[in-house]
């Protein structure tokens, strides 16, 4: 299979689901997973193959000139139509993966991607802007029938550092790099832009810049806005390109508007990004705690001392107990630190210390009631957070709804958020499948003010209709959200999916600027229709 679903000589990216093809659970593991959850399916549903779907022939043709950056390859179209989300995955699984693209398009400098819209803009061509496809909101597929056609404009063959400056610790990067690329091109200059969500493997800095996306830090620099310098955009009304500085007062930032654009007003083709040294010292420990709210006030606590974390993830027990961390129901704190130019374990300590104050235990050798110790703790959830989303897909080929959702709210919210949360969507969730549910929470970020909850859902699906039943829960979780003035999403972006929560969220005034910009840089609006604006 050609493009985006190829990265490797050797690995194959699934086309319907998460990652590569070969690290799914096979049917038994699918099997073995069900089992856990009454009411899921006997047998796993077959992986889908891209010669069973009903796709019409393309509706356009690009020009001769745009030819040799396009093609029409049905496999390609495929992996193009959807991103990664549980409802995207359960669309798949089920043969409906909505409107496939007609064409995807890899350009491979600006000039390109500055044809590619004015054509597309002339045939009213709707354009969705597409790096690693890795979006879990709707952030890369069509919806609806006001174009014509439509392109997945994929920037992946953009993958280049262009230049490093080792004495201002900054690099001007090609969009579609993606994030092992990314680093292992910095490698050499002894740097890292040491950005690393969970999709890293997945997702490339174009796509981290347009969504605003979380990444490795829980503490300070959590999100891709704190080491962007200056944005290279590509519009319909011509190419923005803000100078390298520092900082600067000069009015709002022309940089903030694209930053969380999710491409519906331009295509970032390059970013001026800073960087670090690469870390040296590391060090990390997880604290046990036999209650949540003491767990809770542990990590405000840290969150407010000048400590700054690298790592600073609350599991409360049930994901503790999912992710091996711990099963005698202790609440887990995985904390680490890192450092390039000075040890670490000082920091530790300190911080350590401030959560036996709180009631938290910490042993490296054993945890408490045989369970693991510390330093198994940390290696179990790291193993888990990055297996998690194939053992997702996993349970959705057994009609499982297994998916997560975030927030952030200031501190004083977040006992009251967590509780109404794991309450009211679990009652849904019976509600709507007849069978119990499990809905876990973690911190994955905190700060002085707040913190992060990101929840897991674990429930019986409704056969044929498990995307319904997921669509239903996310429902009543955006209403728990809203009522409790929390974000629809603290990094997942807004993409098709959050676009409800996220306009009772933004104040009017706000929403009349942000339909101006579009009107004024994506006249035809041909660009990622439905995000963020109409």
């Amino acid at each position: 299979m050609a493009g985006s679903t190829t990265q490797s000589t050797s690995r194959t990216r699934s086309w319907w689901g998460w990652g590569w093809e070969d690290a799914h659970p096979d049917d038994a593991e699918c099997t073995a997973m069900g089992a856990l959850l009454p009411g899921t399916l006997a047998r796993p549903i077959p992986v889908p193959r891209v010669r069973d779907l009903d796709m019409a022939d393309p509706a356009v043709e690009p020009p001769r000139s745009l030819a040799h950056l396009v093609t029409a390859d049905p496999g390609d179209r495929a992996a193009h139509a959807m991103g990664k989300a549980y409802r995207d995955v359960v669309r798949a699984l089920r043969g409906r993966p909505g409107r496939i693209p007609d064409l995807v398009a890899r350009p491979t400098d600006d000039r390109g991607v500055a044809d590619l819209l004015e054509w597309a803009s002339d045939r009213q061509v709707a354009v969705v802007p597409y790096g690693g496809g890795s979006s879990v909101t709707g952030g890369v597929e069509y919806r609806g029938d006001a174009h014509r056609a439509v392109l997945s404009l994929d920037l992946t063959s953009m993958r280049r550092v262009l230049e490093v400056d080792t004495e201002g610790r900054a690099a001007r990067i090609q969009a579609g790099t993606l994030g092992p690329i990314l680093e292992n091109q910095l490698r050499p200059h002894g740097l890292t832009l040491r950005h690393f969500p969970q999709s890293f493997e997945f997702s490339t800095l174009g796509g981290w810049l347009a969504t605003r996306a979380g990444g490795h830090y829980a503490t300070g620099r959590t999100h891709i806005d704190d080491f962007v310098q200056a944005l290279h955009v590509v519009t319909p009304a011509g190419t923005s390109s803000s100078w390298r500085l520092p900082a600067s007062g000069a009015g709002p930032s022309h940089d903030r508007l694209f930053l969380g654009s999710e491409g519906a007003l331009g295509v970032i083709t390059e970013a001026w990004v800073r960087l670090q040294e690469r870390p040296r010292h590391k060090a990390s420990a997880a604290v046990f705690f036999a209650g949540f709210p003491d767990a809770l006030r542990a990590v405000r606590t840290i969150a407010q001392s000048d400590l700054s974390p690298a790592n600073c993830r609350l599991l409360d027990a049930g994901e503790a107990a999912l992710s091996g961390a711990a099963q005698d129901r202790s609440a887990v704190l995985v904390l680490g630190f890192e450092s390039a130019d000075e040890p670490v374990t000082a920091r530790l300590e300190r911080a350590l210390a401030l959560t036996r104050s709180h009631g938290g235990r910490h042993d490296s050798a054993a945890g408490a009631n045989g369970g693991p110790g510390g330093d198994a703790a940390v290696s179990a959830w790291r193993s888990a957070f990055l297996r998690m989303p194939y053992l997702r897909d996993g349970l959705a080929r057994m009609g499982a709804v297994a998916e997560t959702f975030e927030t952030a709210a200031t501190w004083d919210r977040i006992p009251g958020l967590i509780d109404a949360v794991r309450t009211e969507v679990a009652a849904a969730a019976v509600k709507a499948t007849g069978h119990p549910a499990t809905v876990n929470c973690r911190l994955t970020h905190v700060y002085p003010d707040g913190a992060a909850p990101y929840f897991t859902v674990l429930a019986a699906g409704r056969p044929g209709g498990e995307d319904s039943v997921w669509d239903d829960l996310k429902a009543v979780a955006a209403e728990v959200l809203h009522r409790h003035r929390a974000t629809i999403t603290h990094h997942h972006a807004v993409g098709r999916d959050h676009r409800p929560g996220y306009d009772r969220q933004r104040p009017e005034p706000f929403a009349l600027a942000l339909r101006a910009a579009k009107g004024a840089l994506d006249p035809r609006g041909i660009l990622n229709p439905g995000v963020l604006v109409d």
